[in-house]
């Protein structure tokens, strides 16, 4: 079976300044996989290149096809994406942002179909947003917000998802749903999903294989016990910590040594 995702040599650079240097990675179909780093060590521009926001130099292949290869079309069909930030300048109902997920199946201008509603609907589901369909994305709350553009992405229908920072402006109910839904998402559907994460600690719980960014490249990649080491979070993060088995889940869990 062919990855879902293949990048070699991958760099990328803004104007003088490099972000990316030589990134080599491959995912496999149906894989769950945490990018983490510091801010600055190219995890949302990594994102940005295989959503093909971006063009970075060298080669970036899903399921085994050169991107370049691919329609916006077949490729909005293909994955989707949750930003880290989303903005929309007009009064969209939570129900109409999250029908937009189903824009690449049909004519531009047609109105949606039967299947298109069961679809936005299952997923309004699916996000805990269902309650506050008929309300406008404006006037909910940030973490409120997230789950509906996650809901847009899942109407997608896609066989990868890419997503900054899921559980951004959740609280901590909600984050846990958010990463307990991936989790169903990847083990049911088979879906292939890559998230760029700044929480150690929930990234250990919910991904079998994180990648470590440091100044644009890969510093660490495996399991969660070979990546989240008091060695290397000192080395990336510059900070102390300690390591410790969660008992239960039998994670790593890592806590923060006081200099106080």
């Amino acid at each position: 079976m062919n990855p879902a995702i293949e990048t070699r040599n991958l760099s990328f650079a803004y104007k003088d300044r490099e972000v990316l240097h030589d990134v080599s990675l491959s995912v496999e179909q149906g894989e769950m996989i945490g990018i983490l780093g510091p801010n600055g060590s190219g995890k949302t521009t990594l994102l940005k290149i295989l959503s093909a926001v971006l063009n970075g130099q060298g080669e970036v292949r899903l399921n085994d096809r050169d991107i370049e290869a691919y329609s916006r079309r077949d490729l909005s069909k293909l994955f989707a994406v949750v930003a880290q930030e989303s903005s929309m300048n007009f009064p969209y109902t939570v129900a109409e942002v999250v029908l937009m997920g189903r824009a690449s199946y049909h004519s531009p201008f047609a109105l949606e179909g039967k299947k298109d509603l069961e679809v936005a609907r299952a997923t309004m589901e699916l996000t805990d947003c269902l309650s506050f369909a008929n309300r406008y994305l404006h006037e909910l709350s940030g973490g409120e917000k997230q789950r509906v553009i996650i809901a847009r992405a899942l109407a997608q229908e896609p066989e990868i998802l890419l997503l900054d920072e899921p559980s951004a402006f959740l609280d901590l109910k909600h984050q846990v749903q958010v990463f307990e839904l991936l989790c169903r998402l990847n083990r049911e559907r088979g879906m292939t999903i890559v998230a760029a994460l700044h929480d150690l600690n929930l990234a250990a719980l919910f991904f079998p294989r994180l990648v470590m960014l440091r100044e644009g490249k890969i510093y660490r990649d495996g399991s969660p016990s070979e990546v989240l080491t008091e060695k290397t979070i000192d080395e990336v993060y510059g900070i102390r910590v300690r390591v410790e088995q969660d008992p239960v889940a039998g994670k790593p869990q890592l806590f923060i040594c006081s200099a106080l």
